[in-house]
């Protein structure tokens, strides 16, 4: 498979990677007949069951990106620093290195993401491996090898071991004939973009390989993730991220979206909360498979507004980019996640004042911001 290896080498340079049990009896995808992977008949295999463990045993794929860091730094805080394994394909950073396990993994590489699981008695899986947006958009071919094929080696190997699989979607997932203000969890989808037609596959096969082979699935719809610990990464918006470090190493911010455009957005630590809690909620408490989360809505006009409470002289500009516009204005203005407060219930804890104070408090040590303090 040449031109796949290829596809995955090509990947580490865009690749962007944000104690309960399984009561589903799950039939083994060898046992079916009907799946792509066919396991040699004298394979042996150890599968450690949740009654054998106080914790579950976490890989997470795609662990360099946005929100793969700070996800195995708080599952290590719940469940053991040797129980959360961070992956990736490209090399990690000294601090991500020694701050708990790491290994190689090429989601495009099927025996090798299986040897990991197997060897390392894995029984959770977050699977954050995908191109986003705006970089998808620029190379189609590899959003679809990662983000499809990708995905169809993960499902086949969390069906196979009884795994509890976590996968991201998007508000990329809708597109312009979907509701946008509210978006609910069920309505019509046609994104526009490789990135928002891979993550509504996603949903779709998840939710099938749960009904069809008893997979436990879980999926959550993320807004726009804003963090102070990473640098924007290709998508739509991303611009959220970048007016800080815009705001703060020149006082002058340049948007690529019209001041108007209203999305929802989140910061990160809700987002990694929300993803904790649905994947540690009763399997009888969650009536759908992917649910919406949101905390806040705005546009760039009102987080730059935010912004100049610290930072009065930040001069913003509007240079729209229109591919990024016209993914924006297929998106939701507001998320409707009323489901996920009902069922296993979500609450965020971060709206936009406090998201701006938190992002400074970080990210705020330049004279200005101090004046303006």
């Amino acid at each position: 498979m040449p031109i796949v290896r290829n596809l995955g080498r090509a990947a580490s340079q865009l690749l962007q990677s944000s104690g309960c049990g399984c009561g589903v009896s799950l039939v083994p995808v060898r046992a079916i007949g009907v799946s792509p992977r066919q396991v040699a008949s004298d394979a042996s295999f150890h599968s450690v069951t949740f009654s054998e463990s106080d914790h579950p045993r976490v890989l997470i794929t795609g662990g360099l990106g946005q929100l793969g860091v700070g996800l195995a730094k708080l599952l290590r805080k719940r469940f053991g620093k040797n129980n959360v394994i961070l992956s990736d394909i490209r090399k990690p950073a000294d601090n991500v290195f020694y701050s708990g396990p790491f290994i190689f993994a090429d989601i495009l590489d099927y025996k090798n993401l299986r040897e990991i699981v197997v060897n390392n008695r894995i029984t959770w899986l977050f699977h954050y491996s995908a191109l986003l947006s705006a970089v998808g958009e620029a190379n189609v071919p590899l959003a679809r090898a990662v983000n499809i094929t990708g995905l169809h080696n993960v499902l086949d190997i969390a069906a196979e071991h009884n795994l509890r699989l976590f996968v991201p979607s998007t508000i990329g997932a809708f597109g312009p004939t979907s509701p946008r203000d509210p978006t609910p969890d069920l309505c019509i989808q046609r994104p526009r973009t490789i990135y928002g037609v891979s993550k509504v596959h996603a949903e779709l096969m998840g939710e099938y390989y749960h009904y069809r082979y008893g997979l436990d699935f879980r999926c959550l719809r993320y807004p726009g993730i804003i963090s102070a610990d990473s640098q924007p990464g290709g998508g739509t918006t991303d611009y959220a991220v970048q007016i800080f470090h815009d705001a703060i190493k020149s006082g002058k911010f340049k948007c690529y979206l019209r001041p108007d455009t209203r999305l929802p957005m989140m910061y990160i630590d809700d987002c990694l909360k929300a993803t904790l809690e649905v994947m540690e909620a009763p399997a009888e408490a969650l009536t759908m498979r992917t649910y919406n989360i949101n905390a806040m809505s705005f546009t760039p006009e009102d987080l730059a507004q935010e912004v100049q409470k610290y930072v009065p002289e930040l001069q913003v500009t509007y240079n729209v980019d229109q591919v990024r516009q016209a993914i924006a204005d297929s998106w939701p203005m507001n998320f409707d996640d009323s489901n996920a407060r009902r069922d296993w219930g979500w609450k965020h804890d971060y709206d936009l004042p406090e998201l701006v104070t938190t992002m400074f408090s970080y990210l705020g040590s330049d004279s200005r911001i101090a004046q303006a303090n």
